[in-house]
């Protein structure tokens, strides 16, 4: 399980280095996306697959749904993690979540979202605020017991 919240750097070359604790979970090779929320996700090779494999399996029809495969499954690439646990962040994907220099590498549970430092501040605080009220509608749907 990918849990924590871990502040790098993206050096010179666009590279970031994965948390060690990570880098066992995730693999050698990760796949990196468009996330929600104005971050990346980050998958381990096995449960990319599962999730593009659900992605995949919405209907063609429905234009949310084409929207939503295009922008999670065209926005992918592969990374390989190099010896020092660094991958390489596209320019793309960094304009995207607006990396900079500082970032914020969050697990949660079955994948890595990597944020830029202010974004990931400002959120958390946002939503330290309104936590309870989260947690009772939560609660209310079953999802919390």
């Amino acid at each position: 399980m990918l849990i924590g919240e871990y502040r790098h750097t993206i050096d010179d070359k666009s590279r970031v280095s994965l948390p060690s604790k990570f880098r066992k979970t995730l693999g050698s090779k990760v796949i990196v996306t468009n996330g929600l929320d104005s971050c990346l996700f980050v998958f381990g090779v096995g449960e990319w697959e599962k999730f593009s494999g659900e992605i995949a399996k919405m209907s063609l029809v429905e234009g949310d749904k084409r929207k939503f495969t295009r922008f999670m499954l065209g926005g992918a690439v592969e990374a390989d993690v190099d010896s020092a646990g660094r991958i390489l962040l596209p320019d793309f994907l960094k304009d995207f979540a607006r990396l900079k220099s500082k970032v914020v590498i969050a697990g949660v549970h079955s994948r890595v979202e990597i944020w830029n430092e202010k974004t990931w501040d400002d959120y958390k605080t946002n939503v330290e605020k309104d936590i309870d009220v989260l947690a009772e509608k939560l609660g209310e749907i079953g999802a919390l017991s």
